[in-house]
C-alpha cells in the first residue's frame, strides 16, 4: 500500500539578487501577486493536495517570511474591534499551526539537491513534495493535487513537466522520454540544463515534485553535477537507474516564472484579471496603454 504525501519541503534560502534592491530588506517570497506573497500561493496549493506538514529550507535574513505565518494579535484585535471580519477570514489563511511547520538552516548555497538533503531527517522514510515558490501555476485544480491523484495511479517519483521551446531547453532539467503515455511519462533519464542541441526532448522539469527516500539516499552520497552545484535532477536520474520508476507529469495549468521580473510582471497581470473586483479597471487601463504605443509608433 503506497503511503500518502503529507510532508513539502519549501526551498526558500535563495538571496532573490535578480529582486534587487527590494530582496535587500524582505525575502522574495514574501513579494507580492496582487495581495498575496509568492509563497502563500505555494501553502495553499500544498494544503489543497493534502499536505499537512510544511518543512521551510531558509538561510539568513528571511526572519521576515517566518513572521508572516505566525499569529498577529495586535492586528487581529484591531481588526475584531473594528468589525473588519472579511479581513480576519483572510489573516486565518495565513496562520500555522504550532507544530505544522518547521524551518532547517541551509548554510551554503550548493543547490536544490543540497537544499531538499537538509530536511532529510524530517522526511525519513516517507514519500514528499518539493514546492519550489518561484513556479506559480494558475490552474483550476491545482498543480500538486493534480500530481497526488497521479502518483496514486503510478507511485515512485513523479515530477511536473511542460513543453518549452529548443532554444530553452539548457534553462531546465530535461525528460529522457521512455514512454508518452499523455499526462504521465515514463522516464527513461533527465539531463540538468543540456548543451543547446543536446537535450533529448522539449519536456522540461518545473518546480514540483512527489519523491521517494530513494532520492534522498542518491543525495546522501553529494555529487556535484551542472554549475559546480547539488543537482536535484542528478539524484532522480540516479533513481531511474536503480528503480526505474520516474514519471513526468503534463499539469493541466498555466506557470509563471517568478523567479525573473518579466515572469512576475505576467503573473500579476494575469492574477489580477481573474479578480472579478480588479478586471474590467485593469483591462480599461491596459488598453490605454497599448492605444498610447501605437499612436507613438
Amino acid at each position: 500500500m503506497k503511503k500518502k504525501v503529507t510532508k513539502a519541503i519549501f526551498p526558500v534560502a535563495g538571496l532573490g539578487t535578480r529582486f534587487l534592491p527590494a530582496t535587500k530588506s524582505i525575502p522574495k517570497e514574501i513579494m507580492t501577486l496582487v495581495d498575496r506573497p509568492l509563497i502563500q500561493y505555494a501553502i495553499d496549493e500544498a494544503r489543497a493536495a493534502g499536505i499537512k506538514e510544511f518543512i521551510f529550507v531558509t538561510s539568513r535574513g528571511k526572519g521576515a517570511l517566518e513572521d508572516y505565518f505566525d499569529h498577529a494579535p495586535i492586528l487581529e484585535s484591531s481588526l475584531r474591534k473594528a468589525g473588519k471580519t472579511d479581513l480576519l477570514e483572510i489573516l486565518k489563511m495565513t496562520n500555522m499551526e504550532s507544530g505544522a511547520i518547521a524551518y532547517i538552516r541551509q548554510h551554503r548555497a550548493l543547490g536544490l539537491g543540497h537544499a531538499v538533503w537538509c530536511a532529510r531527517r524530517l522526511i525519513g522514510d516517507e514519500p514528499f513534495a518539493v514546492i519550489l515558490p518561484d513556479d506559480v501555476i494558475a490552474a483550476e485544480t491545482p498543480c500538486l493535487q493534480q500530481m497526488v491523484e497521479a502518483y496514486a495511479e503510478t507511485g515512485g517519483n513523479i515530477v511536473a513537466a511542460m513543453e518549452v521551446p529548443a532554444e530553452k531547453t539548457s534553462s531546465y532539467g530535461i525528460l529522457d522520454i521512455k514512454e508518452d503515455m499523455g499526462s504521465i511519462i515514463s522516464v527513461k533519464g533527465m539531463v540538468e540544463k543540456p548543451a543547446m542541441g543536446d537535450a533529448p526532448s522539449n519536456l522540461a522539469v518545473i518546480g514540483r515534485y512527489i519523491l521517494t527516500p530513494d532520492v534522498l539516499e542518491s543525495l546522501n552520497r553529494m555529487k556535484t553535477g551542472a554549475a559546480g552545484e547539488i543537482q536535484l535532477t542528478d539524484a532522480i536520474a540516479e533513481v531511474i537507474g536503480t528503480a526505474g520508476n520516474v514519471y513526468g507529469y503534463r499539469f493541466r495549468g498555466q506557470r509563471f516564472d517568478c523567479g525573473s521580473k518579466a515572469g512576475f510582471l505576467q503573473a500579476t497581470v494575469a492574477f489580477a484579471l481573474a479578480r472579478p473586483e480588479l478586471r474590467d479597471e485593469l483591462m480599461d487601463f491596459l488598453g490605454d496603454i497599448t492605444a498610447q504605443q501605437k499612436a507613438a509608433q
